[in-house]
C-alpha cells in the first residue's frame, strides 16, 4: 500500500509545470525528453571532499554554504559531465564533524543521544501501545536530566557546601570553600544551589541548538512539532515546537530536583508548614511535568495549543517556586548542628535509580507485548529500544558517579578509603551515595560483559562465516587455487568479516546481564547497601576489599571511556574508529523528540535542502539521478519520500554500499521497514538501482540477495518479472579478479564499502537510469 504523499502545495505546483522544461520529442514514443540530466551525488559518513566526490581538481559551490553546499566542476578544470549528464555533489559532512570542540562536547551527551534514539527503535505497533512506549521513553529521558542535575547538586551542595565546609580537614587552606564555614547550613546550601541553577540555564541554552535554517520552516508552524510518525509527512523534520516544549519540561524537572534537595534538608529541621508546603508544591509541579511529558503531541489539534500553554505555565510556576525555595533555605536559623551527610540526598538518588529501573522494566514488557503482535524483522527481536535505554541510564549514572568520585577525591585530599589504605580514626570520608558506588562497579562489569560477548560473537561464528565466504569465493572464481593460498585466505577473510554484521548473538545475553545488574543495584541502593556492605555480608573482609577495588576501577574506566570516545569523535574520519562515526550519524539522523540535550539533528537541514535542490533541478534542467553512497543512500531515500509525484516523475535513484535494509531497516523497523522500502520503489516507478558487494560490512542488498535478472532490451534495463523489486539489486563481484593480471604488479584490491564513480559498473548503472528517465 502506498502512503499519502506529503509536501506543500506551492512546490507541488512548481514541479508540475512541465511547460517550462524545454526538450525534444522521442523518435519512437513521441514523449518529451528532458533537455539535461543531473547526477546529484550524496556521500556517506565522513565523506570525501567535493573535489573527491566529483573527481575534479577545482569545484565551485553553486548553492548552500560552508557547512553544507552543492558543488559543480569549475569551468575549464575538468569535464563537467559524467556518464549520464551534468554532475553535482552535496557536501554535508561539516554538519556533524567539522569542529573538534563540537565533537568533544557531544561525547558528554552520549547518554542523551542514546535515550533519544531509543524512541525511534520501537517496533511497529498499534497507536495505543506506541503512545505508551513513547511516553515511557520520554520519562526515562527526564530521569537522565534529573540524574545529571543530582550529580551537580551532589558536588556543589552536598560535598562542598554541606560536608566539606563543615569539615575542618577539607575546608582548611581553601579560600573558595573556607568562607562558607562561617555561614549557617541552610545559607551554605542556598548559595551553592546557584551552581546547579546555572547548570539548568546552560541546559536550556544547549537544547536550543539546531542546524535547521529559518527559511526551512513551514509557513504555518505545526503545533507540537514532529508528531508525524512517517518519513513522508511534510512536517517530519520540523520539530521546533516540540523541542521548545521538551526544553521547558526538562528545565522544570531539573529545577524541581534542586528544590526537593534543598527542602529535604531544611524542612525537617524547621518542622513547619512553610517548608513542607513548598516541598509538597514542588512534588505536585514535578508530577504535572511528568504528565505533560507523557501527553502525545497532536499536530493541528485544537487542544495541542492548550497543552503548550500548560507547559509554559508549569515551567513558570517552577521558576517562582525555585526562587521561594532558595530564599526560604537562606533564612537565618539558630541551633542547627548538621549531620555528616546531606539529609535526604542519598535516598533521593536511590529512589531515582529505582524509578529508572522500573521504567526500563515496563518498557521491555511493552516492547515484548508489541513484538508478539508483529512479524516485522528487527534487531535483537525488537528489543533494541530497551537496550538503548539501558545503556543510556547506565552511562548517565556512570558519568555522574565519575564526577562525584573525582570531586570527593579532590576535596578529601585523597583520604578516601581503598583496599590497601583505610582511613584513620575520626576521619569521615566524603563519599557519593550508594547508588553511585554501585554504578561505578557496574560500569566495569558492563564493559567486561560487552567485550566478552563481542569476542565470543567473532569466535563462535567464525567457522560458519568462513564456510559461507568460501561458497561465495568458489562461485565467483571457479578456478581459484587451494584455500591455503594467501590471496584466497585474504579474500575469504574480507568476506567473513563483512558477514559478522549479520550476527548479534551472544550480544543479547550480555545485554540481559547488564539489565539484571541495573535492577539488582537499584534494589540494593534503595536498601542503602553498598558494595562493601554486601561484600562483608557474603564473604567477609576480603570480598569487601575486592568490591571496593572494583568500584574504584569502574570509576577510572568511566573516565578512560569518556576520553576514548572523545578521541574517537575527533578522529572519526580514520578507518580505525570509523564505527564511531557510523553510530553517531545513525543516531543524529533522527530529530530530538525525547531529550533536548541530544546532539542536533543534521537531517533537519539536509533533507529539506536536498528536496529543494531536486525541485529546482527538475524544474529548470529536466531530470535528476540521485546517487547516494553508504549513509548518503538513507539521505536520498528520505528526500524521495518528501518529494511530490510531479517531481518524482523525473527522478531516478542509485544507491551503493547501501545500509538501508541491513542496518536501518532492522534497527528502526517502524520507519524504514520493508513496506517503506517498497514504497520508495513505487514512488519512483522502480527507477532504482542498488549496487552491493559481499565484502561490504555495512551496505548490502535491499530486496533480494540473488543476482538481478538480465535487463530486457525493450525495457532498457528496467525491472522484469512479476515483482519489480527484483531488478533493483545488482551484486558486484569483489574483487574483480583473484590473481594478479599480467599487465599489473599487484592483484585487484578488495573494494568492500568503497565505491568509485569511475568504475565501469557505476557508470553503466547511471547510464541505465538515465535511459529509463528518457523513456518514461
Amino acid at each position: 500500500m502506498t502512503w499519502p504523499t506529503g509536501g506543500h502545495a506551492g512546490p507541488r505546483r512548481a514541479c508540475g509545470r512541465r511547460e517550462r522544461v524545454s526538450g525534444r520529442r522521442h523518435e519512437s514514443t513521441g514523449r518529451r525528453v528532458p533537455v539535461e540530466t543531473t547526477e546529484l551525488r550524496v556521500p556517506g559518513v565522513g565523506g570525501s571532499s567535493p573535489e573527491g566526490i566529483l573527481d575534479r581538481p577545482i569545484v565551485t559551490r553553486v548553492a548552500g554554504d560552508r557547512n553544507a553546499g552543492f558543488y559543480r566542476p569549475t569551468a575549464g578544470h575538468g569535464e563537467p559531465r559524467g556518464p549520464g549528464g551534468l554532475i553535482e555533489a552535496y557536501g554535508w559532512g561539516d554538519l556533524t564533524g567539522g569542529r573538534t570542540t563540537r565533537i568533544l562536547s557531544l561525547v558528554l551527551l552520549l547518554p542523551f543521544m542514546l535515550s533519544n534514539i531509543a524512541i525511534w527503535m520501537l517496533p511497529p505497533a498499534s497507536a495505543g501501545s506506541v503512545a505508551v512506549a513513547r511516553a515511557i521513553c520520554r520519562l526515562l529521558a527526564a530521569t537522565l536530566t534529573a540524574m545529571y542535575v543530582l550529580a551537580v547538586v551532589g558536588v556543589a551542595v552536598d560535598l562542598v557546601a554541606w560536608q566539606c565546609a563543615g569539615y575542618q580537614h577539607c575546608a582548611a587552606e581553601r579560600r573558595t570553600i573556607s568562607w562558607l564555614a562561617g555561614l549557617q547550613p541552610g545559607q551554605r546550601i542556598a548559595l551553592s544551589a546557584l551552581v546547579p541553577i546555572a547548570a539548568v540555564a546552560l541546559i536550556r541554552w544547549l537544547g536550543a541548538r539546531s542546524w535547521r535554517l529559518p527559511e526551512d520552516a513551514a509557513a504555518t508552524e505545526v503545533p507540537g512539532g514532529c508528531g508525524a510518525l512517517r518519513l513522508d509527512d511534510h512536517d517530519f523534520w520540523d520539530n521546533r515546537a516540540l523541542l521548545r516544549r521538551l526544553r521547558a519540561l526538562h528545565g522544570t524537572v531539573a529545577l524541581g530536583i534542586i528544590d526537593v534537595v534543598l527542602l529535604g534538608a531544611v524542612a525537617p529541621h524547621d518542622n513547619g508548614s512553610a517548608g513542607y508546603g513548598l516541598l509538597g508544591l514542588a512534588a505536585i509541579v514535578l508530577l504535572a511535568a511528568a504528565a505533560l511529558l507523557c501527553r502525545p503531541a497532536r499536530p493541528g489539534h485544537p487542544r495541542d495549543r492548550l497543552l503548550g500553554a500548560a507547559v509554559q505555565a508549569v515551567h513558570g510556576v517552577m521558576l517562582v517556586l525555585t526562587a521561594l525555595t532558595v530564599g526560604y533555605a537562606a533564612l537565618p536559623r539558630s541551633r542547627w548542628t548538621p549531620a555528616t551527610e546531606l539529609p535526604g540526598y542519598d535516598s533521593l538518588v536511590a529512589s531515582l535509580y529505582v524509578s529508572q529501573a522500573a521504567l526500563m522494566l515496563l518498557l521491555a514488557a511493552v516492547v515484548l507485548w508489541q513484538r508478539g503482535r508483529t512479524r516485522t524483522p528487527a534487531y535483537l527481536d525488537g528489543l533494541g529500544a530497551p537496550v538503548a535505554a539501558a545503556f543510556a541510564v547506565g552511562l548517565g549514572v556512570a558519568y555522574s558517579s565519575a564526577v562525584l568520585y573525582a570531586a570527593s577525591y579532590y576535596l578529601d585530599r585523597n583520604l578516601n578509603p581503598t583496599p590497601r589504605r583505610l582511613l584513620p580514626g575520626n576521619v569521615p570520608p566524603l563519599l557519593p551515595p550508594v547508588a553511585y558506588r554501585w554504578a561505578a562497579m557496574g560500569f566495569f562489569v558492563a564493559l567486561l560483559a560487552t567485550g566478552l560477548a563481542a569476542v565470543l560473537r567473532g569466535r563462535l561464528t567464525l567457522g560458519r562465516r568462513h564456510r559461507a565466504a568460501m561458497e561465495i569465493l568458489r562461485r565467483d572464481f571457479p578456478d581459484a587455487p587451494a584455500e591455503q593460498q594467501p590471496r584466497v585466505r585474504a579474500v575469504r577473510e574480507a568476506i567473513a568479516r563483512a558477514k559478522l554484521t549479520e550476527w548479534s548473538w551472544p550480544l543479547p545475553a550480555a545485554y540481559a546481564v547488564i539489565f539484571v545488574l541495573i535492577l539488582g543495584s537499584a534494589g540494593l541502593s534503595l536498601a542503602s547497601i553498598g558494595p562493601r556492605d554486601l561484600g562483608l555480608r557474603i564473604g567477609g573482609e576480603s570480598l569487601a576489599r575486592s568490591a571496593v577495588f572494583l568500584s574504584h576501577l569502574g570509576t577510572n574506566l568511566t573516565v578512560l571511556f569518556a576520553a576514548a570516545m572523545a578521541f574517537a569523535g575527533v578522529s572519526h574520519r580514520s578507518k580505525a574508529v570509523r564505527i564511531v562515526g557510523v553510530v553517531w550519524e545513525l543516531a543524529t539522523f533522527w530529530p530530538r523528540t525525547t531529550h533536548p540535550l541530544a546532539p542536533p539533528c543534521y537531517t533537519e537541514r539536509v533533507v529539506p535542502e536536498l528536496t529543494r535542490r531536486v525541485r529546482y533541478l527538475t524544474r529548470h534542467h529536466g531530470a535528476v539521478v540521485l546517487s547516494g553512497h553508504s549513509h548518503g543512500a538513507l539521505l536520498v531515500a528520505a528526500a524521495v519520500l518528501q518529494l511530490e509525484p510531479a517531481c518524482l516523475d523525473r527522478v531516478a535513484l542509485l544507491t551503493s554500499a547501501n545500509p538501508l535494509r541491513r542496518l536501518y531497516s532492522m534497527v528502526f523497523p517502524a520507519y524504514l521497514g520493508p513496506a517503506t522500502l517498497r514504497d520508495i520503489g513505487d514512488r519512483l516507478g522502480w527507477r532504482w538501482r542498488n549496487l552491493w558487494r559481499d565484502t561490504d560490512p555495512v551496505g548490502g542488498w535491499v530486496f533480494s540477495p540473488a543476482p538481478a535478472p538480465a535487463p530486457a532490451p525493450a525495457a532498457m534495463g528496467g525491472p522484469t518479472g512479476a515483482d519489480p523489486a527484483a531488478g533493483v539489486d545488482l551484486r558486484l563481484r569483489d574483487p574483480c579478479g583473484l590473481l594478479t593480471p599480467s599487465a599489473d604488479t599487484v592483484p585487484p584490491v578488495v573494494r568492500g564499502h568503497g565505491f568509485d564513480p569511475n568504475e565501469a559498473e557505476y557508470r553503466r548503472a547511471v547510464a541505465d537510469l538515465v535511459a529509463r528517465l528518457h523513456r518514461r
